[in-house]
């Protein structure tokens, strides 16, 4: 199966509990303002990859506790993630989903299917008017977090680090987390 990506990280802090193996969907239709990640909300194919290929990279990385489902919009690829997700869960690691759907409205069979392999979803739109620093994997005051199975509570979620900044192999700067204002205007 084809899956549309925006971009890969193969290591990351900042995007759940523990080091993380990040993928970034491309094609988002909510469209939040203020949105982090804007140029993931294009359907335009921009990196195809085979599920299969994704798979085998992530059983290759050693000593990761998971891997993240960001975007865009996860659930408008619901399918290829739930496959992904099920390889994963069965190599004893965790799947944590960022998505802007509440969890009400991720009803369709495709998205279930996603849920089912889920161990954490945060939920909701983006909303720039309600900034919040409440919770670690929450960037406004309206988003949940649901802890869909028992592999993590919320004494799991409680720390980490505001971002990372990673350099691509062809040079590209790319900032990952959750920077506050005040660490933008020191970096």
């Amino acid at each position: 199966m084809q899956i549309n990506l925006a971009r890969i990280m193969l290591r990351s802090s900042v995007n759940g509990p523990g080091e993380r193996f990040v993928i970034w969907v491309q094609g988002c239709p909510l469209a939040c303002p203020g949105c982090w990640n804007p140029d993931t909300w294009s359907f335009e194919k921009r990196w195809l990859r085979n599920t299969r290929d994704i798979i085998e990279q992530i059983r290759a990385a050693e000593d990761l506790e998971g891997v993240t489902f960001t975007g865009g919009e996860p659930f408008m690829q619901a399918a290829a993630l739930a496959d992904i997700g099920e390889a994963v869960q069965q190599m004893g690691r965790s799947v944590f989903v960022f998505s802007g759907y509440t969890l009400d409205e991720l009803s369709t069979e495709k998205a279930r299917r996603l849920l089912s392999v889920t161990d954490v979803l945060v939920s909701g739109r983006y909303d720039q008017t309600m900034p919040t620093s409440a919770h670690p994997f929450c960037s406004s005051s309206n988003q949940q977090v649901h802890f869909l199975t028992k592999r993590y509570g919320p004494e799991n979620l409680l720390e980490r680090a505001e971002a990372e900044l990673h350099i691509a192999a062809n040079g590209q700067l790319v900032l990952t987390g959750f920077p506050s204002k005040d660490w933008l205007s020191h970096s």
